[in-house]
């Protein structure tokens, strides 16, 4: 069959299923895709030719009813690459070993995980309880976050992908904020000839402040990025070709970056961690009328003081009157980009799993897998978790070697 060059969702995959098709899997996984029921969240962890490769390889998949719709996936879809269609959560739950979803678990769903499961999804730090924690350990789930997923080159690859589509995104729900219809100050991001562009200043010089940076001078915005990691900083101006300005993330500097920027990105981050927060409310109080704030970790706490966390369905809020957009899950919203970009990092790790004869094994060969749990045989694995809510923890290399 010849491709459409345009059509590059279906190179992706294609190259994907490719490299991945084979006989059968060391050991059959059933896993279960629950339809997304939090936050506006529209993304599914796998598109129809993600499950025809679990399905080739030996493993059975269950997804539940309309899981896929918001992104535009049917049914029909799935139960042609080899689903079964679930019509019940709770169903799906019982029939499922493996659980594979986008959001962290809901309460309810929380009450429907058994006994030696395994769960893969997002954690969201900021939103992170004590009880959610304590609930995993209890019922000797085996949870693996997508944060903490790090390979041995130090990248995190779920993480990455979706950051590029959080930095990009974010200068193009600035720039409609901006306008007067959305009570912004009524310029646009690039200006034109005779007019000044607008000043878009960037908190955080990695992934997310790298594409909200080429997507800022695409328009042709005026571009601060500031950071406290000289290394990210100078990295950055060379890959854009010294088109950006930079500076060190300090009080002074943040102050007069605020005080004449039309939009802020907030991308100041460490993987793994609570967002550090670096403007006050006395910086946000010094913006111009108009302007927007983008706080783009807000999932992991936010790095501006006046953020607070709003939905896709109420997405801003405006304090200082100046705008402040602060959706934790912005990658939602272009669903099925987001969602072949989560497909293409989660199957390679599902085929694993199974070719490794279940999950220990894996765990134990997988750097990538095994960084990214944190919770296992009962205990928490995670240091930085177990400081913030005072709990023990252990190692899991330490677990996996006892065979406990």
């Amino acid at each position: 069959m010849e491709l459409n060059p345009f059509d590059t969702e279906q190179i992706g995959i294609k190259t994907l299923e490719k490299s991945l098709m084979k006989s059968k899997s060391e050991r059959s996984l059933k896993i279960g895709l629950p339809k997304e029921t939090s936050n506006d969240e529209r993304r599914i962890s796998l598109t129809p030719g993600g499950v025809s490769i679990l399905i080739a390889n030996g493993h059975e998949v269950f997804i539940e009813k309309n899981a896929g719709a918001d992104a535009h996936f049917s049914n029909q879809e799935y139960a042609d690459a080899g689903a079964e269609i679930a019509y019940s959560a709770e169903e799906l739950f019982k029939q499922s070993e493996m659980i594979v979803k986008v959001a962290p678990p809901t309460k309810m769903e929380l009450s429907w995980m058994q006994s030696n499961q395994i769960l893969v999804s997002a954690l969201h730090l900021g939103n992170l309880s004590h009880e959610f924690l304590q609930t995993l350990i209890q019922k000797g789930v085996c949870a693996i976050g997508y944060e903490f997923i790090k390979s041995e080159d130090g990248e995190f690859p779920i993480v990455r992908m979706m950051h590029e589509i959080t930095g990009s995104m974010a200068v193009q729900i600035a720039a409609h904020y901006l306008e007067n219809s959305s009570n912004g100050q009524g310029i646009m991001l690039g200006g034109i000839s005779g007019i000044p562009p607008a000043t878009v200043a960037i908190l955080g010089a990695g992934i997310t402040g790298e594409y909200a940076a080429r997507t800022a001078l695409g328009y042709g915005a005026q571009v601060f990025v500031m950071d406290n990691n000289l290394a990210l900083l100078r990295r950055l101006e060379n890959a854009l070709d010294r088109r950006i300005i930079t500076a060190t993330a300090n009080h002074q500097y943040l102050s007069t970056a605020l005080e004449s920027a039309d939009v802020v990105i907030g991308a100041a981050m460490t993987e793994g961690e609570r967002a550090p927060c670096w403007v006050t409310d006395p910086m946000v109080q010094s913006m111009k009328i108009g302007s927007v704030v983008v706080d783009t970790v807000i999932d992991q706490g936010g790095c501006i003081s006046t953020s607070r966390a709003t939905t896709h369905s109420n997405p801003v809020f405006t304090k200082y009157d100046v705008v402040h957009y602060c959706v934790p899950n912005i990658p939602s919203n272009v669903a099925r980009t987001a969602t072949y970009a989560l497909n293409n990092v989660i199957v390679p790790f599902l085929v694993e799993i199974g070719d490794a004869g279940g999950i220990q094994d894996c765990l134990w060969n997988n750097t990538a897998l095994r960084n990214g749990t944190y919770v296992y045989k009962k205990h928490l694995t995670k240091k930085g978790l177990a400081e913030q809510f005072d709990m023990p923890f252990r190692d899991v290399e330490m677990l996996i070697a006892s065979r406990i």
